[in-house]
């Protein structure tokens, strides 16, 4: 996994992500989802060792599979994903 330094702060805090009704609404509309659970889908991809974790600010960006997944680093709210234009 290519990562910055601190990643282990977000892979060993995983448990407390979540996002908003909204926000999971959101995502899956950005990622053309049909899961249940977002905050699975999201968790599992940020695990995946093919995962590119990088922290800019407040928030963590996670790359992985054509998309990024931006969670904000001090409340593991995941804000937004989005598919990754090539």
């Amino acid at each position: 996994m290519k990562v910055d330094d601190n990643k282990s702060e977000l892979l060993q805090d995983l448990d407390k992500l979540h996002t908003t009704k909204l926000g999971a609404e959101r995502i899956k509309k950005n990622l053309f989802l049909e899961v249940d659970d977002v905050v699975k889908w999201c968790s599992d991809k940020i695990l995946s060792p093919y995962a590119i974790i990088v922290r800019k600010g407040k928030n963590w960006y996670i790359d992985i599979d054509d998309c990024k997944i931006t969670v904000n680093a001090y409340s593991y709210t995941i804000i937004t994903a989005h598919k990754i234009k090539k």
